[in-house]
C-alpha cells in the first residue's frame, strides 16, 4: 500500500492506493475532521446507542464548509465540549452534506456519521494544548469552532496520545 497527499478544495486528503495484478490503480481518499458535542445534550455514549445520526443545527459558516468538505468514508474525532473537554471516539462520516431538516434556509447543511471506534484513552484539551506538536490545531487556535479540520500529523498525534498506534 502507497499513500500520497493530494489538495482538495483547501483541505489536504491522504490517498492509499495499491497496484492490483492487472495494474489498475485503486485510491481510498480520506480526510480528518473533529466535531464537537456538548455531552449533556449528546455524548458519545448516546450516539454508541443510536449506532448513527445525522449532524444538523450547524449556523456558522466555516463550520458549514467543513461540513460540505467532508467526503464519505473520512474519519472525525468526537470531541465533548463544555464539560469532559476531551476527544473520546472517532465517528465516520456515511452520508455527504444535504439539506439541514431544521431549518428551510438552503444555506445550512447536515452529514450522517456513525461510531467507528471509542478512543482507548481520552485526549484532553489539556493535554492537546501541552503538547507542542499541535499548538497549530484549529482546536487550540480557533476553540469556538465546531466542525474543525484536522491535518494527517495532527491526527496520528491524537491516536498516539489516545493509546491507538
Amino acid at each position: 500500500m502507497e499513500f500520497f497527499r493530494f489538495r482538495e478544495n483547501n483541505f489536504f486528503r491522504l490517498a492509499k492506493f495499491s497496484l492490483s495484478t492487472n495494474f489498475t490503480i485503486q485510491l481510498k481518499l480520506m480526510a480528518y475532521w473533529l466535531v464537537k458535542s456538548e455531552p449533556f445534550k449528546y455524548s458519545w455514549d448516546q450516539f454508541e446507542n443510536d449506532k448513527q445520526t445525522f449532524w444538523d443545527g450547524v449556523r456558522n459558516y466555516a463550520a458549514r464548509n467543513n461540513l460540505r468538505a467532508m467526503k464519505k468514508g473520512d474519519l472525525l474525532l468526537w470531541y465533548h465540549s463544555n464539560e469532559g473537554l476531551e476527544i473520546v471516539g472517532v465517528a465516520k462520516l456515511v452520508k455527504e452534506a444535504y439539506q439541514d431538516p431544521t431549518t428551510e434556509e438552503e444555506a445550512w447543511v447536515a452529514v450522517d456519521v456513525k461510531p467507528h471506534k471509542k478512543l482507548k484513552k481520552p485526549v484532553s484539551l489539556a493535554q492537546i494544548k501541552a503538547d507542542a506538536r499541535l499548538q497549530q490545531m484549529a482546536l487550540v487556535r480557533l476553540g469556538r469552532l465546531s466542525v474543525q479540520p484536522v491535518t494527517n500529523e495532527e491526527w496520528d498525534v491524537i491516536m498516539e496520545l489516545a493509546g491507538e498506534q
